[in-house]
């Protein structure tokens, strides 16, 4: 299992995962952060970024912030 830390940008006009460092991403989402739809949005798009199904992503720390500690499970 890897884990990384996510600066989560709710509410831009595109979506996009950026790395920006070791283990540290920016991702923005078109989605608000209501009802959960942006952490929805992070992780659908860390799985098409990491290329793995979304079951294998889960938010560890930072459910209600824009800082998030993303948990993946890596398949081997």
């Amino acid at each position: 299992m890897v884990r990384i830390s996510v600066k989560v940008k709710p509410g831009s006009k595109q979506d996009s995962v950026e790395a920006a460092g070791e283990g540290q991403y920016t991702v923005r989402v078109k989605e608000r952060a209501i009802e959960g739809r942006a952490n929805d949005a992070v992780i659908r798009l860390l799985s098409e970024y990491f290329d793995v199904p979304k079951s294998s992503i889960s938010i560890v720390r930072g459910i209600k912030g824009k800082l998030k500690m993303i948990a993946l499970k890596t398949l081997s």
